[in-house]
């Protein structure tokens, strides 16, 4: 398949860009337990290449980024985790709160510094596991902060104004890249999708599968099915 037109100008000056790339469900297939995940050896050695080819490469998680650089298994990119709330100094202020809403809920929670995600891939019954996720939400808007829900997870997070948009527009500015290609799977990656409007160039890569919101293809300027085809075109980039 011929390569579009936006990502053969991506790779003609690659200096000039960077490559945003989310880690689980885009360069780490999904796995049952979070704490399994992995890049493959075969993406691993693709982003050694890509990093010393582009202006920037970053992964941008909601894992903390020391976990993610430990999924990733790739030293020198740059890490962003927990959504970009890493990068937003006001977030610590909220870490004890996040901490006592996860002590006050019954279902396991994988608990970060900064925000707390209660998955039910697992779950025997996933409509009755969404009722009861439904009411942690309720509770987390109760004590004043932001649930979202992903590809079977729902996260409470801080109520301020920062995702992976603010993210990717801070690593640009960072590097003074006009130029940038942002890969990702799920709800919080059309955060970072919007970041690229107004850039030089701007490709938007969708990772989709049964489980990918039905918006994220929609707001993609190009679609893989998975992590192996997105490995598929960072060969050719």
């Amino acid at each position: 398949m011929p390569l579009p037109d936006s990502l053969r100008r991506l790779a003609a000056e690659p200096s000039l860009a960077a490559l945003l790339l989310d880690v689980d469900g885009t360069l780490a297939p999904i796995v049952p337990r979070p704490e399994d995940a992995a890049v493959p050896d075969e993406t691993r050695v693709e982003l050694e290449r890509l990093r010393g080819r582009y202006g920037l490469v970053a992964c941008i998680s909601g894992r903390p980024a020391e976990d993610a650089e430990r999924v990733v298994g790739v030293a020198g990119l740059r890490y962003v985790g927990e959504h970009g709330l890493e990068l937003d100094p006001a977030a610590a202020a909220w870490a004890e709160t996040i901490a006592g809403f996860a002590d006050g809920v019954a279902w396991p929670a994988e608990r970060k510094p900064l925000t707390v995600s209660f998955h039910y891939r697992t779950a025997t019954d996933r409509a009755d596991a969404e009722r009861v996720l439904a009411e942690v939400a309720e509770a987390a808007r109760a004590r004043g902060l932001v649930p979202r829900w992903g590809r079977l997870v729902l996260e409470v997070r801080p109520p301020l104004a920062t995702d992976k948009a603010t993210a990717v527009r801070a690593l640009l500015a960072e590097r003074e890249l006009r130029r940038a290609l942002y890969a990702g799977d799920d709800t919080t990656d059309l955060d970072a999708f919007r970041a690229l409007d107004g850039l030089e160039l701007g490709v938007r890569v969708a990772v989709v599968t049964s489980e990918a919101p039905p918006a994220l293809s929609g707001a993609a300027d190009v679609v893989v099915g998975g992590p192996a085809e997105l490995l598929a075109l960072l060969r050719r980039l």
